[in-house]
């Protein structure tokens, strides 16, 4: 066992050396590669040694190294250290995470990491929280705290008695919803397309003064940070207009929500701890490994009735059950890593992660503004949109630059036009990582030569 763990951590550690410098996209050999996995099912044991040997040298080249400082496709934040370490360490000590009596040690995290984590969002106190997956299960679970609030309000218990002849439940949303929240609408029975679709204005923004009239049982959905622009809603002023009318405010942060832990960028956040519930993600801008999503909710009763579960061989204690919190029971123990992260970096050290971050994605928008392109979008937060000419120009920019392997960023459509979105969110991306960025996307698109500095 000895020998093992240490043979799969220095092939890890020699990974991790590497990043900084090995192309982001795997090439053409290293995906061939992946042609050593495909073999019948083994009848005899094989030695454990050749089994990670052969998941390093045929796994490791065909990554996409989004763990690294110059991955820029979709809001990926690589890992930091300190998460990577206490997942390995929390991975070892193979807990379930669902019951205290399980797992002191990972509720005990979570209770921790949910205090300081509703403090450093400026959430309201009684606030609780659930450890899920990510931002489609944040949303979920959050969304199924408020059909049991807003049904309760009229006598009906959802989840005694279901949906069906339960009074009818309206979902107001922007027309830039993310599609996740849309799927966890589905899944909760209240239909992917049974919602209102309030007009945005030309950063995404919903506007509050298109907001339908509200009247029964409703949820209005609002998003802070848009996945292409890195907009906000209005929330402060949706919550007035929705809490008037007696209705529940959700918030979909998937990544904007960690712009309250940063002073310059908290005014993007106004408002957002009068709403009812939240949801974001970890494994984006706290940098924690994959699954790692959040789901809070201000009052832990609707929660706790959404998410409750009572058997006879459950134990029950005083101390705050994980499983009450989220959909599932048995779970890995994602908490540690996030309560590793905040322990590690503090207040100051996160908002610095954040700021550095929306300062390099300031810096793509400079560079490529000066060489002549396009800047779609008001650059307020992490994200960048760029459109190099017409939709084949820039698609053809954009292949070549994933094609040259020195940077990547993915493809997007706003507004009717083709663009290339550059979203910023690792704790490794350096200025010099910028620069060399910059310089390779303008080599692709014909502009050759290195960027000039920015100040």
């Amino acid at each position: 066992m000895d020998e093992l763990l240490l043979n799969a951590a220095n092939r890890a550690i020699r990974y991790v050396r590497e990043l900084p410098e090995r192309r982001v996209a795997p090439d053409a050999a290293a995906l061939a590669g992946l042609d050593g996995f495909d073999e019948p099912l083994p009848n005899a044991p094989d030695d454990p040694e050749r089994v990670i040997a052969l998941l390093d040298e045929a796994g490791s080249p065909a990554t996409v190294a989004s763990a690294g400082p110059r991955f820029f496709g979709f809001v990926v934040g690589g890992s930091h250290p300190v998460a990577v370490a206490a997942n390995w360490l929390a991975t070892t000590w193979d807990q379930n995470a669902g019951a205290f009596t399980l797992s002191p040690v990972a509720a005990t995290l979570e209770q921790v990491a949910q205090r300081w984590l509703v403090e450093l969002l400026g959430l309201p106190s009684s606030t609780v929280a659930g450890f899920v997956s990510g931002a489609t299960m944040a949303n979920l679970t959050a969304l199924a705290a408020a059909r049991h609030a807003v049904l309760a309000q009229v006598g009906w218990d959802v989840d005694a008695q279901g949906l069906a002849g339960a009074p009818d439940l309206d979902v107001v949303v922007g027309e830039e919803v993310h599609p996740s929240l849309i799927k966890s609408l589905g899944l909760l029975g209240l239909g992917r397309e049974r919602v209102h679709k309030v007009p945005v204005d030309a950063q995404g923004r919903m506007r509050a003064d298109a907001l339908p009239t509200i009247s029964g049982p409703t949820i209005v959905c609002v998003q802070v940070g848009n996945v292409n622009t890195g907009a906000f809603d209005p929330v402060e002023d949706i919550v007035a207009a929705t809490h008037a009318a007696g209705a529940w405010v959700h918030v979909d942060g998937a990544f904007g929500l960690w712009a309250a832990v940063a002073p310059d960028r908290a005014c993007l956040v106004r408002g957002v701890g009068t709403a009812d519930s939240w949801a974001t993600d970890a494994h984006k801008w706290l940098n924690v490994p994959y699954d790692s999503g959040l789901a809070f909710v201000r009052d832990s009763e609707p929660l706790r009735a959404a998410m409750g579960v009572t058997a006879a061989y459950l134990p029950d204690s005083m101390m705050r059950e994980p499983a009450a919190h989220t959909p599932e029971l048995s779970r890995r123990a994602r908490g540690v890593e996030v309560w590793a992260v905040l322990r590690a970096l503090g207040r100051f050290g996160l908002a610095d992660l954040i700021e550095r971050d929306c300062r390099h994605a300031a810096r793509f928008a400079e560079g490529l503004r000066d060489a002549g392109f396009e800047i779609l979008n008001e650059v307020v937060l992490n994200q960048v949109l760029v459109s190099f000419g017409d939709e084949d120009t820039t698609l053809r920019v954009v292949a070549a630059i994933q094609h040259d392997g020195t940077c990547w960023a993915g493809v997007t459509v706003w507004q009717g036009r083709t663009a290339m979105r550059i979203s910023v969110s690792g704790w490794s991306t350096t200025a010099d990582d910028v620069e060399r960025s910059l310089a390779a996307m303008l080599r692709a698109a014909g502009r050759g030569g290195r960027a000039s500095q920015g100040g």
